[in-house]
């Protein structure tokens, strides 16, 4: 699984407008960094930044723990709203 299809799986976990969720990985101007943009419906960015940000921090952390079994790279993931 990518990193892009794990950050997709998370966060379609926790959303409810499944079909309004767009995770695309962007080109990086650091070397070994991966941008991974995640784009959800207005009213699910409090279940995806959860209370004080601890669920986008935990799936940023799950996201880069995979990162690190496979290819040792940084992951950045920036999280908005249509």
């Amino acid at each position: 699984m990518s990193l892009v299809e794990l950050t997709e799986f998370l966060v379609k976990s926790l959303v409810s407008n499944q079909e309004n969720v767009s995770v695309k990985e962007f080109e990086s101007d650091e070397e070994n960094v991966i941008l991974i943009q995640v784009l959800v419906d207005n009213e699910d960015m409090g279940k995806v930044i959860g209370k004080g940000g601890k669920t986008a921090n935990a799936i940023r952390t799950l996201v880069q723990a995979s990162s690190y079994t496979k290819e040792n790279k940084k992951v950045k993931i920036n999280i908005d709203s249509f």
